[in-house]
């Protein structure tokens, strides 16, 4: 049987961290399937680093969901990746996000959060993150002190079931690592 793979995305979602992942499953034979608040066209972001003091962002490709959040039955899922860009901002908010995450930590299955996507895991109880370690992007990193998580000096971080990400230049390691733990 494939693995079928959840990606957590909405309006504003970083362009490279979500397609990248997108077709690397695509790729791997398993099934990727993209939940968003509604399912519709996404607007994505390109995000680069040119000499400000943080990235730039540009409009980037449209990109179908598949499923929206309310119709997402996580027990469905092998592994979990939260992309980053300015959509996790928002979509933390939805009333299913807590809910759908929730259940790959209390089935311990792979999450993956790259860059901002850090933001979705703020809305679980922190015991899912005490003592642990995780990176994301630098602004991200009172985020995830505040889960009660260590911030390391690394860009890409395992711990147990969690693959974490600084940012898109580590997508390469980031989806290595994750289909690492997805394939057991």
């Amino acid at each position: 049987m494939s693995k079928k793979i959840l990606i957590l995305a909405g309006d504003a979602v970083e362009a490279l961290e979500v397609y990248y992942p997108y077709f690397r499953v695509l790729e791997e034979g398993f099934e990727a399937v993209i939940a968003a608040p509604s399912q519709k066209k996404l607007n994505t972001v390109v995000h680069d680093f040119v000499g400000w003091d943080t990235y730039t962002e540009k409009p980037g490709y449209l990109l179908e969901s598949h499923i929206a959040f309310s119709d997402v039955d996580p027990t469905e899922y092998d592994g979990l990746i939260i992309p980053g860009g300015r959509a996790p901002e928002y979509i933390r908010l939805n009333e299913d996000v807590p809910r759908i995450v929730q259940h790959f930590f209390e089935a311990n299955k792979p999450v993956a959060a790259i860059c901002h996507g850090v933001l979705v895991l703020s809305m679980l109880d922190k015991k899912y993150f005490a003592g642990r370690t995780m990176t994301a992007y630098t602004a991200c990193r009172p985020d995830v002190e505040g889960l009660g998580a260590k911030y390391p000096q690394e860009t890409l971080y395992v711990d147990g079931n969690i693959v974490s990400g600084h940012a898109w230049p580590d997508l390469p390691g980031f989806m290595r690592e994750f289909l690492r733990l997805v394939k057991g």
